[in-house]
């Protein structure tokens, strides 16, 4: 089982909108600790980046990295779909 850990500004981007997303978010992460490869989930792994993946839930976008030595989920950034890839 992994572990997950999730950055500030995700916490705080997830007070700000919807409550549903909120319940989602997290139901999304009791399936990812379990496997955070899995197929059910709507992700894709991100190009260029060796050990990180996109987690869509409706129009928003999650970032998260799976460190496999500590077994950790480090969810680091959370948009919109189109502003969650610019820097």
């Amino acid at each position: 089982m992994y572990k997950v850990e999730i950055n500030k500004k995700v916490t705080k981007f997830l007070r700000k909108h919807h409550i549903w997303l909120s319940r989602k978010f997290e139901n999304a992460l009791k399936l990812l600790q379990e496997n955070p490869y899995r197929n059910d989930l709507d992700i894709k792994k991100l190009k260029r980046c060796e050990n990180d993946y996109r987690l869509r839930i409706g129009k928003y976008r999650f970032l998260y990295s799976v460190i496999e030595h500590s077994l950790l989920i480090y969810v680091y950034k959370a948009d919109i779909r189109g502003d969650v890839y610019k820097k």
